[in-house]
């Protein structure tokens, strides 16, 4: 079987992709930016500024009910902290994908735990953040204290937008 070089690199890329994408190592920054509820930018030690997306979760967007309280919730967890990224992946928008630990407390879980953010279930990979997501949706914590009607994920009024 003879391949050609181009795809020959494809096969190889989309072998290689997910090795080199979980290879990265955490490293510390300090947050100087809050985009929104999910979406930080960090100041890494060489001085570098990195905008990351938070894993796993999607919060509401910031002219949806409870946007402008999951932004000032990830404000109060990780503005001007030091904090570790644990690198995951990148996304289409150049971004980095992360979780973010601020002493040892993993901010995407508090959000989804706290009711600031559902559980983005298309790029979910622990499968527990489902339970605390359920925990926070019965204690009406957050946006779940909020009517049924305003409870539109985000990922469904970014389409419907």
């Amino acid at each position: 079987m003879i391949y050609r070089i181009p795809q020959l690199f494809t096969i190889l890329t989309l072998l290689l992709l997910p090795i080199l994408t979980f290879a990265a190592e955490s490293y510390p920054a300090k947050v100087i930016g809050i985009t929104d509820g999910d979406t930080l930018k960090v100041l890494t030690s060489q001085k570098k500024q990195v905008k990351i997306r938070l894993a796993e979760i999607d919060t509401p967007e910031r002219k949806q009910p409870w946007g402008n309280k999951a932004k000032q919730s990830l404000s109060d967890l990780t503005f001007q902290k030091m904090v570790t990224v644990q690198p995951v992946t990148t996304d289409r928008y150049g971004r980095l994908v992360a979780h973010i630990l601020v002493d040892g407390l993993n901010v995407n879980r508090e959000l989804v735990r706290t009711g600031n953010a559902w559980v983005y279930r298309k790029y979910m990979r622990d499968e527990t953040l489902l339970d605390v997501e359920a925990e926070a949706r019965n204690a009406k914590r957050g946006l779940w204290g909020l009517p049924e009607f305003q409870r539109i994920p985000p990922w469904e009024w970014r389409r419907k937008k």
